[in-house]
């Protein structure tokens, strides 16, 4: 073998050697996507500690990828056959083996040994067509990520660049090989369920896998209330549901609002209780809201009303989740305007629909002076007949 690739991660490193005469087919794909720059910002989507580390699909998620062959030939040959003569083994730490699609199929997907022991059965299933001579810093580094259950690690680890250091086969003119790396898309670069590529690794220590996954949920969580906030469908992207309303669902239609108020009221004080209805024909959508004076009374009526019959049937209680509540809850007028419609506030509405309420005002504004222009106009041009006619 031969000193062919050098590929350069977020996490450092590794230079690759190739098998070319054992594995010609495996090398020319592995050579070209490289040289192709394919494999850049491909995520490492799968590490497991002492068994292997997976990478090589562009879309991140294990069910991407295709062969250089297929770029050549169309779809039919998005996939090749393994090269299994002369038999190698998976015997030691540091082989790259492209990984077996399904039916003996390979792609672009493979992945680097982490072990010395216990990965021969990998043999016979997927195709080893090179060794990792330098970057040991960096197989160690990938074996030590922490993955969640699925072994997805929870930093962004990627391939940032590969560069082609000898290739002996003739370069295929109907491909495309860059001269500079591309940059990389959004989609690559914003990803809100991964630790960033610029976080600090000291960020991390102390933590188990549990808080690690607690925080990326928070994270996305936080991104997508920024997004609901920019559309205008939150006030604030910090905004929470009130702590002391009950949402409770699976209501006979016959239920009232009286009916809730004076069978929870036995838990605390009820400040408001209202019976969701359909606008037009005022029957109950057979869902509810109970806000409660206080939060342990809100509490004990969640443990000791859910599941109960009630008209016949069976209610679900679950603490409320809208945040709508919080600047709009009183159908008899309270944060109402006098027509019983809710109002909202200049401050309370999101730049885009101030913008628009202004665009609405300004147009009738203009409306309403074209208009009146056009009656004195007219009235002018009435008067100036009337002085035309005396003469």
């Amino acid at each position: 073998f031969q000193m062919s690739v050098l590929i350069e991660t977020s996490l450092g490193d590794i230079v690759i050697d190739l098998f070319l005469k054992e594995r010609p087919n495996c090398s020319l794909n592995f050579l070209k996507l490289c040289k192709m720059k394919y494999y850049n910002m491909c995520q490492f989507h799968y590490i497991e500690k002492d068994y292997v580390a997976q990478t090589g699909d562009p879309t991140g998620t294990g069910r991407g990828g295709e062969s250089v062959f297929g770029m050549m030939y169309g779809e039919q040959a998005r996939y090749f056959e393994k090269e299994l003569i002369p038999k190698l083994r998976h015997n030691r730490r540091g082989l790259v083996s492209l990984v077996d699609s399904g039916n003996g199929m390979l792609g672009s997907q493979f992945f680097i040994t982490l072990s010395n022991d216990g990965i021969d059965y990998l043999d016979d299933k997927h195709t080893i067509f090179g060794q990792v001579t330098e970057g040991d810093d960096t197989l160690d580094a990938l074996n030590s990520q922490i993955c969640d259950d699925a072994h997805s690690p929870f930093k962004d680890i990627r391939i940032n660049h590969t560069t082609v250091i000898y290739d002996p086969f003739d370069d295929v003119k109907s491909l495309s090989y860059p001269r500079r790396s591309p940059s990389p898309t959004m989609e690559q670069l914003f990803v809100v369920n991964k630790i960033a590529l610029d976080e600090k690794e000291e960020e991390e220590d102390g933590k188990s896998a549990a808080e690690i996954e607690e925080e990326m949920r928070e994270k996305e969580a936080k991104a997508q209330a920024q997004i609901l906030e920019m559309v205008g469908d939150l006030r604030h992207a910090d905004e929470k549901p009130m702590d002391n309303v009950l949402f409770v669902c699976k209501l006979n239609e016959v239920t009232t609002d009286e009916d809730l108020e004076i069978i929870f009221s036995r838990f605390g004080k009820i400040k408001c209780c209202e019976v969701i209805k359909d606008r037009r024909t005022n029957k109950s959508l057979q869902y509810a809201f109970i806000e409660f004076e206080t939060n342990e009374a809100c509490e004990q009526a969640f443990f000791k009303m859910d599941n109960v019959l009630i008209d016949d049937r069976r209610i679900h209680v679950d603490f409320s989740q809208s945040v709508a509540k919080n600047f709009k809850w009183d159908k008899r007028g309270r944060n109402d305007d006098a027509g019983g419609r809710y109002r909202k506030n200049e401050a309370d509405r999101s730049p885009r629909r101030r913008d628009r309420s202004r665009e609405r005002r300004d147009d009738n504004r203009k409306r309403s002076r074209s208009r009146e222009h056009g009656r004195h106009g007219e009235k002018r041009r009435r008067e100036k007949s009337r002085d035309k006619s005396r003469r």
